[in-house]
């Protein structure tokens, strides 16, 4: 009987990890508040596409971004560069902030704590419950980007900001680009955020902490004096994106604020390990 009881008891030690993700992800997904986030989020590349035919209908309208780009492929790519500047990392700090921090003010952390569940591996599961709401924002504004761009501007080949045309494919190749570029970058934000929010039991202290330091980062960054701390600021390389729309690519932007990127997100990720490790239940 002593030795069926472990053996009974180490059966239950570890759930399914796909089924702790499908729970997640269902969790994450489906919360209210992420939903009209996402909602709202929606609206920025079609009330870009609404503005942009308005302008051009309009005596003297500069329809700055028809006339630089040629086509609408160029609108999902203007829609994420104004989002990431706060509605994205909005959304990603949101989702970080009740992964752990909202969990804790519910009471429902101690039972995740207190579950069959290893430290790395519940880390593991909030981990990718931020990183999929940023994948599912960034990829409902790059679709209606792109549906509305080609309905309100009009398809065909993309001007490219160096003044050459290249295909509709290698546009949306390069669209494609500036999308994973961008869940990198939110990737990161998550990932300080996640440590924020093990550190906390309050939602709204990882909202606070995470925005405002990207405020502080974008108001560091501007400053002259300061410019010797720019390669260690996170949202230093945020307008490379725009070299998507460069022909030939250039890729040198794009490569230096994604390694950035991926220090921030190790930092992250190892500081929530540590403090969910040593946290007691």
């Amino acid at each position: 009987m002593t030795a069926v009881a472990p053996a009974r008891r180490s059966g239950l030690v570890r759930a399914p990890l796909t089924r702790l993700l499908r729970s997640e992800l269902r969790w994450v997904l489906r919360r209210p508040r992420t939903q009209i986030a996402l909602g709202l989020l929606a609206l920025v590349p079609v009330l870009i596409g609404i503005g942009i035919v308005v302008a051009d209908d309009q005596p003297g309208g500069a329809g700055l971004l028809t006339q630089v780009a040629g086509n609408g492929l160029v609108l999902p790519v203007a829609a994420l560069s104004i989002s990431l500047a706060l509605l994205l990392p909005l959304v990603v700090a949101m989702a970080a902030a009740d992964a752990l921090a909202g969990e804790s003010a519910h009471g429902t952390l101690r039972g995740l704590l207190l579950a069959p569940v290893s430290r790395a591996r519940l880390v593991l599961v909030k981990t990718v419950g931020v990183l999929a709401v940023a994948m599912v924002a960034v990829g409902m504004v790059v679709v209606l980007g792109i549906g509305t761009g080609l309905v309100l501007v009009g398809g065909g080949d993309l001007l490219t900001l160096s003044g050459t045309e290249v295909g509709l494919g290698s546009g949306l190749l390069r669209v494609a680009l500036a999308a994973a570029w961008t869940v990198g970058q939110l990737a990161a934000v998550g990932a300080m955020a996640l440590a924020v929010s093990s550190a906390t039991d309050h939602p709204l202290v990882v909202l606070a902490a995470t925005l405002g330091g990207l405020i502080v980062f974008g108001v560091l960054s501007t400053i002259p004096a300061l410019e010797w701390l720019q390669p260690v600021l996170l949202t230093t390389g945020w307008l490379a994106i725009a070299d998507v729309l460069r022909d030939p690519l250039p890729l040198d932007a794009l490569a230096s604020s994604t390694y950035r990127a991926a220090c921030y997100l190790i930092l992250g990720l190892g500081l929530t390990l540590a403090r969910t490790a040593t946290r007691e239940a």
